[in-house]
């Protein structure tokens, strides 16, 4: 690149100064003032954090069991190689190339100016939803450690006179239902929650697992409906303080602190998965569960929903166009090979996701069979929130050690949730 200066011509080096194409150094600081990560495996690790999320754990599963099973892999991975990567790359390429946040990188056309600000703004936005649901976790990890698991029974102060331990229990009452004179008794599920209605004699009883009235009863606490707005639940805001109170001391010193936060947030959870999946597997019923997950339906791929939930789950996944992957690709050198990058972020997103999805069905496996439900049954509540905040804590109760096993799965949610909170937080501090 060449400019004139008095007759001359002056060699620029793009290397050294990239965005100078873009902006003069009136406008913003020289790129050389901005800092670099310390090491290329810190920036991979950042990626990894940053498309690896909850959504991995409590989203794919259910989405694989609905679309098909194993079959629904076919078009997930489609669309992850051929609109996840290439989208990755340009991110990538684009951060790298100018050394800008996103709401300064769109200024190479005053038409794309509103694209940064509107990217800051989605990240705003989920970093809000992020922190509530580390939140929660935060509450059942802290509450993994009490004596006595308080989802495990049903003499706590917020249980109703309905509540059953577990779904076991629906078994013994159909028993006693059906010693009495009545002639009919049934049950039906609740598609979207851990609830059983029994029609006994002219009576219609709905029970509750233990499990579920804490989700609901404790955790939450929500109100009859909008138009009843409550009061504030002071154990929650102590334990969402307690959650960007984490962010913050994640962030305090930009990347120099994600860089080293990454090696927890990120390997630690493979470790956890790793070790739940191993008690996973040893369960009665575990492989029951895991050919549930894995059995093909090839028929559902003729339906265009299948495809589009594909695709959902690689956007969703990924996070592109949200701005985190062009603040962590700014704080590359400038003649990194970011291609390689792209592509280690997005196989690490659909191996992860593929992996994940063992760790939950092979518990779940055991759930059916523990309770005497089909997994047909078992999945229908065992979806998103369902599944990490009422299926999952109550199958832990029925394991040895049950505290150590709620510990170490509550962690294993809380260090994926911060890795991903942190890269959107990082781009909201960055301008």
């Amino acid at each position: 690149s060449y400019t004139i200066s008095e007759g001359n011509f002056v060699i620029m080096d793009i290397q050294d100064h990239p965005s100078s194409l873009l902006e003069s150094e009136s406008d913003n600081p020289s790129p050389k003032d901005r800092p670099v990560w310390s090491r290329k495996i810190e920036y991979l690790l950042s990626l990894f954090g940053y498309s690896v999320g909850l959504g991995n754990i409590w989203r794919f599963p259910y989405l694989c069991m609905r679309n098909g099973g194993g079959a629904f892999l076919i078009p997930f991975f489609i669309l992850l190689f051929t609109s996840g990567v290439p989208l990755y790359f340009l991110e990538v390429a684009l951060g790298q190339f100018t050394g800008k946040s996103p709401v300064v990188v769109w200024s190479i056309s005053p038409l794309f100016k509103g694209l940064g600000w509107l990217m800051m703004t989605i990240s705003f936005l989920v970093a809000w939803y992020f922190n509530l649901v580390i939140a929660w976790v935060l509450y059942y990890f802290v509450h993994a450690f009490f004596p006595k698991i308080p989802w495990a029974s049903c003499d706590n102060w917020w249980n109703t006179e309905q509540c059953i331990v577990s779904h076991k229990d629906r078994l013994n009452l159909n028993n006693s239902f059906t010693t009495t004179n009545q002639s009919t008794t049934a049950w039906t599920i609740n598609e979207t929650e851990s609830l059983f209605n029994t029609s006994y004699g002219s009576q219609n009883i709905t029970y509750n697992t233990a499990a579920y009235e804490f989700w609901h009863y404790n955790v939450l606490r929500r109100s009859d409906g909008i138009e009843y707005p409550g009061s504030v639940q002071w154990h929650l805001v102590l334990v969402l303080l307690a959650s960007w109170v984490l962010t913050f001391a994640c962030l305090i010193k930009g990347i120099h602190s994600v860089g080293k936060v990454v090696y927890v947030t990120v390997i630690f959870p493979y470790i956890l998965l790793t070790i739940l999946l191993i008690r996973g597997v040893t369960l009665d019923g575990a492989i029951d569960g895991i050919l549930f997950y894995l059995s093909p339906d090839f028929t559902k791929l003729l339906r265009f929903q299948v495809w589009l939930e594909a695709g959902l789950q690689v956007f969703f996944s990924l996070g592109p166009a949200w701005g985190g992957v062009i603040t962590m690709a700014s704080y590359n050198k400038f003649n990194n090979k970011c291609m390689k990058d792209a592509w280690s972020a997005t196989l690490a997103d659909g191996l992860t996701c593929f992996y994940a999805g063992f760790v939950v069905f092979s518990v779940l496996g055991f759930m059916a069979k523990d309770v005497g439900m089909t997994m047909e049954e078992i999945s229908t509540f065992s979806t998103g929130p369902g599944l990490v905040f009422v299926a999952y804590p109550e199958v832990i109760t029925k394991l040895p050690m049950p505290h150590l096993w709620g510990v170490l799965f509550f962690l294993m949610l809380i260090t994926v949730g911060v890795d991903t909170q942190v890269t959107e937080q990082g781009e909201d501090r960055v301008f």
